[in-house]
């Protein structure tokens, strides 16, 4: 993929990762248990912003639950943040180089990257990656809500949902997507759909997380089971 309609780096080319000299075998040790985030996640844009939610439950193959507590939900840019569903240590891989990306753009042009550029950034970095993210943020534009896969495809849309809930979450978001919503009402339908999902898919659940997304920045927070108080704050900075 060609990125140099974006200005993402000198030359015209992605300043290169350290993983993109691994190989194949390095990349993956087949041997080694993976931890999945079984998950349900959810992005839908608003009209003033764009709400994320993700379920906070992380498992092996979605028998065992490894962590109550994952955040799945990472600001990797001033006014973005990417939900993640699939294999974790890859995904935290992917987090980190989109955030390296992001931050060395703005340090060479003084300014932040479009949502446009961020995205197709990230369809090249997920390229062959075990996970299925989604992208959502804001710029001048108004709001973004973008569909990654391993492949390296980009879809953008309304709204989104992602993971082995996704199925149940996109009953509920069907039913309950309204482009004109407010931020509050977004909210309310992104955490019903994880919710919904979590009720009936045995590797989502524990809570949860909720990022609200506007051009003033990105707020991430956890909600608990059963509960509308949120019970933590969360700098997302890092997935676990």
């Amino acid at each position: 993929m060609t990125l140099s309609d974006f200005g993402l780096a000198d030359g015209g080319r992605l300043h290169e990762l350290s993983h993109d000299h691994l190989s194949k075998t390095e990349q993956i040790d087949h041997d080694a248990p993976t931890f999945d985030t079984g998950t349900t996640i959810v992005a839908i844009a608003a009209d003033d912003g764009v709400v994320m939610a993700a379920d906070q439950r992380a498992s092996l193959g979605g028998r065992f639950t490894t962590n109550k507590n994952a955040e799945k939900i990472s600001r990797v840019h001033p006014t973005a943040a990417l939900a993640i569903s699939g294999s974790v240590g890859p995904a935290q891989i992917l987090s980190r180089s989109l955030r390296a990306e992001t931050t060395l753009y703005e340090s060479r042009r003084e300014k932040p990257m479009s949502m446009r550029a961020l995205s197709r950034t990230a369809g090249h970095l997920v390229r062959g990656l075990p996970v299925a993210p989604i992208l959502a943020g804001v710029d001048a534009e108004g709001g973004h809500v973008y569909e990654l896969d391993g492949g390296g495809s980009v879809m953008a849309t309304d709204y989104a949902a992602g993971g082995s809930g996704m199925q149940v979450a996109y009953g509920v978001l069907e039913r309950r997507f309204d482009p004109g919503a407010t931020l509050d009402e977004a909210t309310e339908a992104a955490v019903d759909a994880v919710e919904a999902a979590s009720e009936r898919d045995t590797a989502s659940g524990n809570g949860v997380t909720v990022a609200t997304i506007t051009g003033a920045g990105v707020e991430i927070r956890g909600i608990d089971d059963g509960r509308d108080a949120p019970s933590r704050d969360f700098t997302g900075e890092e997935v676990a």
